[in-house]
């Protein structure tokens, strides 16, 4: 299957930084994960690791961690990012062909990519191979019946249904969680240069014109998926 564009990041980098700077000032996500997916003294994989935004955050209590990136082009930026950390690498690959070993990981992460519902069923599987029993799979992604940004979401991708994809999570034995986060940016100058790689300029424009301020709020999901560490009997 070939690799699904990331546009925002792909083709605007710079202003995506500034999205990743922006988001979940509070650090909400990461205490969430921290609750569900403890990664410290374990081994992390970061799918779709992007310029390696989260890389650090892993890798500051971690045993290892690996940032998996399709994009060959993200992969050096990544790399100068944990270039300070010997515990962290960046390789090439997908969330459906991992490079790691079978039974090799602790906490494979995956956040706003790949992992869409319906179709994502080969990085689900993949995910399972590399963890080790009792590993977990923790996808974050972002809650599209929550006002404001899933307002926009659901305004620009009209045939995106979140209700479908709560369902095949759930269906597929995914727990889910969600948390409130508050994104903040330094000035409307930045707000409106991450609406405009987010949304479509009619959206955008809306967005920025009913917003006050520099922040909004936005809710995530996490969903996870734990490997069994035993025998289970039916």
């Amino acid at each position: 299957m070939p690799v699904i564009p990331s546009p925002n990041i792909w083709h605007w980098p710079d202003v995506y930084e500034l999205e990743n700077r922006a988001q979940d000032v509070d650090g909400a996500v990461f205490a969430a994960l921290a609750e569900v997916a403890d990664w410290a003294d374990r081994d992390v994989a970061d799918i779709g690791c992007g310029s390696g935004f989260h890389l650090p955050a892993f890798g500051k209590t971690a045993r290892s961690v690996v940032g998996v990136e399709p994009y060959r082009p993200l992969i050096p930026v990544a790399a100068r990012r944990i270039v300070a950390m010997p515990n962290v690498r960046v390789v090439q690959g997908s969330a459906e062909t991992i490079p790691l070993e079978d039974g090799s990981t602790d906490v494979v992460h995956a956040r706003t990519a790949y992992f869409f519902g319906a179709g994502c069923e080969p990085g689900i599987a993949e995910a399972m191979r590399i963890l080790r029993p009792g590993g977990v799979l923790v996808i974050v992604d972002l809650d599209a019946t929550a006002y404001p940004y899933g307002e926009w979401m659901r305004v620009d991708i009209a045939h995106y249904r979140p209700d479908l994809v709560e369902r095949f999570f759930a269906n597929a034995r995914f727990e889910c969680r969600r948390v409130d986060t508050r994104w903040e940016f330094p000035n409307r100058d930045a707000m409106a240069e991450v609406l405009r790689i987010e949304f479509t300029p009619r959206t955008a424009k809306k967005a920025l014109r009913s917003t006050p301020g520099t922040s909004f709020d936005v809710r995530y999901r996490i969903h996870t998926l734990r490997k069994p560490s035993g025998l289970i009997l039916s």
